[in-house]
């Protein structure tokens, strides 16, 4: 039977089959996927799959065939940094879900996201969550994040969770499309997919007063079927979201509105460092390049060493 992955619980599989009910199907032994693709999970949401049935009483399965992906979302493995993760296959849209009330998202955490949604051919958009909380002095940092967000050629969205009538945009923009939302712990992301799927039974936790960082709230990965058409997955909170099989040369392709002038640089291998003739550079002093985005394309360039080069040997 066909069907398609909702669910990874590490060992087992949720796979919503061709006959509308829920599977539990799991892979035995070792199981060959696309042969570019090496990481520490060979299914993820979102695939395709084809499973046989062990028992129709108990819904149980066993993968025979995984379908080939269009694209797919990774992140270093929370068990091996010198591995990659699936997160997610098939994506339509990735969502990073921010904030800049308490917790306050780290732009350079925002940044590392939407350079792995560039380099897996996937559209991302940003959401700023708690704008019922943002004061005078915070609302001046969302013009600012609106400002250099939208000139690099993303879409960012100001929302409250729990102000329906703020969801309106971002439910239209999703409708019909599989949209992957990520973030940091405690921005409320949970609270967020509650509202946009209700009935999703999601846990939500507060904020921890103690150290004002999120806590974690989502193990798995997990997809929703959204009222407008189209699916959520949520995916758990990460502290990090570190780049993986990637070459330095590489990375400014990854920043649109960098990418828009490579080809007005002098040398072709330009890490727009310390290279004279740069066009990047030249950039950032006019102002057509965020100063903020730059220092943050230095740092992620500085993380991308020969042992992230390795892996993808």
């Amino acid at each position: 039977m066909k069907g398609l992955v909702y669910k990874s619980t590490g060992l087992w599989y949720i796979v919503r089959g061709e006959d509308g009910l829920n599977w539990d199907v799991r892979i035995k032994g070792r199981f060959k996927t696309d042969s570019d693709i090496s990481s520490t999970n060979p299914l993820a949401v979102g695939d395709t799959v084809v499973f046989e049935i062990e028992n129709r009483d108990t819904r149980t399965g066993t993968v025979t065939e995984i379908g080939d992906r269009y694209n797919y979302m990774v992140r270093v493995s929370p068990h091996n940094v010198n591995q990659k993760h699936i997160i997610a296959a098939n994506i339509d849209v990735a969502v990073i879900v921010a904030s800049i009330a308490t917790p306050r998202t780290s732009r350079g955490f925002i940044d590392r996201f939407l350079v792995t949604a560039e380099a897996y051919h996937i559209p991302a958009i940003i959401i700023v969550n708690k704008a019922d909380l943002l004061t005078p002095k915070t609302d001046v940092i969302l013009k600012e994040w609106n400002a250099i967000y939208r000139t690099a050629g993303y879409e960012i969205y100001s929302v409250a969770a729990r102000l329906p009538e703020s969801l309106t945009a971002i439910k239209d923009r999703l409708a019909g499309k599989t949209a992957l939302f990520s973030g940091h712990s405690g921005v409320g992301k949970s609270t967020l997919l509650n509202a946009l799927v209700p009935g999703m039974i999601a846990k939500t936790k507060e904020v921890s007063g103690w150290s004002g960082k999120g806590q974690h709230t989502t193990t798995f990965a997990e997809m929703f079927d959204a009222p407008a058409g189209g699916k959520i997955i949520d995916t758990p909170g990460v502290k990090e979201f570190g780049i993986i099989d990637m070459e330095r040369e590489e990375l400014s392709h990854y920043f649109p509105e960098m990418r828009a002038i490579l080809t007005e640089c002098k040398f072709n291998n330009c890490l727009h460092m310390n290279e004279p003739g740069c066009a990047v550079k030249q950039g950032v002093m006019k102002g057509k390049i965020a100063a903020e985005r730059y220092e943050n394309y230095l740092t992620i360039l500085d993380s991308i060493g020969p042992k992230w080069k390795d892996l993808s040997k």
